[in-house]
């Protein structure tokens, strides 16, 4: 096995936490997205971040990445709040469901109810900045015999890739509640997908990575079992995002839940390619 940096959970449930609310902020900084898409990934990603803080303080601690970790809870917890002050309704006739727009989209739904006016989504950046602090004070910590500098671009792009892939999933079950909305915030979020791709894996494959568990320099205890795992995951991944984005290219509004199954698969093979490779290369 290698000799890595050691891979805890506290850092991980960090990094899921800090990507999920950076891309909530890119999906909610155009104001298209209802309310309660942010509700849910506030509470999602505040309660992994405290799960952060908690597991860290007692298992693993590193003082910046935990305090850090809280700051995001606090910060997600207090956008939530604000989010949900009463805000000014908007009214218009209803279309009827089951219709295509232009985007491919089912009718926008003007119906009565509660948008983002009088959310600033801005708000949205104060969570994800104070992740940022506690992913970096991970990615600084021990590397190992790894160079520090590749360390700290694994973690970071760890947690773009985790949370790029976690909420492309959950926007595109988002469109259930909200079938009027353009296919375009969803589109941006698998596109964020792809191009983050070759970033992660690029960075795990340099050396020390997982060229050399496939190439047997690093055993990785199975045989060289874990390395061809992992090539799976990582090209399974990316085929997921490119064929969900074909989907989208579909007028059918069947093909938007189409897509999102095949996002919710990535997230599988996406954790694979983050956490086998450095769970192997920290043996």
């Amino acid at each position: 096995m290698g000799e890595g940096a050691p891979v805890d959970v506290a850092t991980v449930m960090c990094q899921w936490a800090a990507g999920g609310l950076a891309y909530l902020w890119v999906t909610t900084r155009r104001g298209e997205v209802g309310l309660g898409y942010g509700w849910l990934l506030r509470s999602l990603y505040g309660a992994i971040a405290v799960i952060a803080a908690v597991t860290g303080f007692v298992f693993q601690p590193d003082a910046v990445r935990d305090l850090a970790s809280i700051a995001m809870a606090a910060c997600a917890g207090a956008t939530l709040l604000r989010s949900a002050l009463p805000n000014v309704p908007a009214a218009g006739p209803r279309e009827p469901a089951g219709g295509i727009d232009s985007d491919g989209a089912a009718p926008a739904d003007t119906s009565p109810r509660r948008t983002i006016e009088g959310f600033d989504p801005r708000w949205d950046l104060a969570a994800p900045l104070a992740g940022v602090v506690g992913v970096v004070a991970a990615g600084l910590g021990a590397s190992g015999d790894i160079n520090p500098v590749l360390h700290l671009a694994r973690v970071v792009a760890g947690a773009a890739f985790l949370g790029v892939v976690s909420n492309s999933m959950l926007l595109g079950h988002w469109y259930l509640v909200q079938p009027g909305l353009r296919r375009e915030p969803l589109r941006g979020l698998v596109r964020h997908l792809g191009a983050i791709w070759p970033v992660e894996v690029g960075l795990l494959l340099l050396p020390t990575g997982m060229v050399s568990v496939l190439s047997g320099s690093i055993d990785d205890g199975y045989g060289g079992l874990l390395g061809w795992f992992w090539v799976a995951c990582a090209v399974t991944t990316v085929a997921l995002a490119a064929v969900a984005m074909a989907a989208l290219r579909e007028r059918q509004y069947a093909a938007v839940m189409a897509a999102t199954g095949l996002l919710y698969l990535a997230i599988l093979t996406g954790f694979g390619t983050d956490l086998v490779a450095r769970l192997t290369l920290a043996g």
